[in-house]
């Protein structure tokens, strides 16, 4: 395979998905719509991550919050490989409540922990997930720890970006819609430059790529949902299912067809 090898695993939590990959893949700017943590087994690589160009190599943790525009490229000439767990938005708030006693927001607080004790947390964590013969209660444990080592409350934001958010309202309210620049424009009220120069500064992507990512978003839901691969490109605003392909395999480095296999 031309982008490495990429392996979706099931775990024994809902709304937790393992990935292990191999690859030479630099990856575009993409987001996430869960939490990941991971950790890099061997070689390298830099990200130009939402928190600031980092990089890591072999045995750093790595994480990604929802939302956190990001993304990677080995570092020399040779494959990087890494495990990642993909934690479900509602599965950390319910954590962080417990380990924070109740507060309300949380983060992975680094992109990059070259930490020794962190990165045992994320294999035990991984191997208890992913063990048949564990028991629930080890995995829900190792996880709780390894959430206590990387949560940290997130800071209040530096500026009100309310105008921006209608942009992405906009979007978000329906990714497969046709809108041009003139039309989110017009419903912030501003000018499309503006606009334009705003959405990036505060999001960290173009409104097309937003929308891109929102779109392959939505087709990923519909194909754990069960929707035909030809059918989820379409619904979710794609020109084609090789469209939905294209956008899928640059943002996970796994095509549609090997996710929808993963899950059988």
């Amino acid at each position: 395979m031309a982008n490495g090898h990429f392996r979706i695993l099931k775990t024994q939590v809902d709304g937790i998905e393992a990935v292990f990959a191999d690859s030479r893949l630099s990856f575009t700017r993409h987001t996430h719509e869960t939490f990941g943590i991971g950790l890099i087994e061997r070689g390298a690589q830099k990200s130009a991550s939402g928190r600031g160009l980092v990089e890591a190599e072999a045995g750093d943790a790595i994480t990604v919050n929802p939302g956190e525009v990001h993304d990677g490229a080995p570092l020399g000439d040779g494959p990087r490989a890494w495990r990642m767990l993909y934690l479900r938005p509602d599965l950390v708030g319910t954590a962080a409540a417990d380990i924070f006693e109740g507060r309300p927001r949380e983060e992975f607080y680094a992109p990059v922990l070259a930490d020794a004790r962190i990165a045992r947390l994320v294999s035990a964590s991984l191997a208890a997930l992913l063990s048949g013969d564990a028991a629930p209660l080890a995995g829900e444990e190792r996880l709780l720890l390894l959430l206590a080592a990387v949560l940290r409350e997130r800071a209040p934001p530096r500026e009100a970006a309310a105008t921006i958010a209608r942009a992405c309202e906009r979007i978000d309210t329906d990714p497969a819609a046709a809108v041009t620049l003139h039309d989110l424009a017009d419903a912030c009220g501003i000018g499309r430059f503006r606009l334009l120069r705003d959405f990036v500064r505060l999001t960290g992507l173009t409104p097309h790529a937003y929308q891109l990512q929102r779109r392959t978003d939505l087709a990923r839901r519909m194909i754990a949902a069960g929707t035909p691969l030809a059918e989820a490109a379409m619904a979710a605003g794609f020109a084609d299912q090789s469209h939905m392909t294209r956008n899928f395999t640059r943002r996970y480095g796994y095509t549609p067809g090997a996710y929808l296999s993963a899950l059988a």
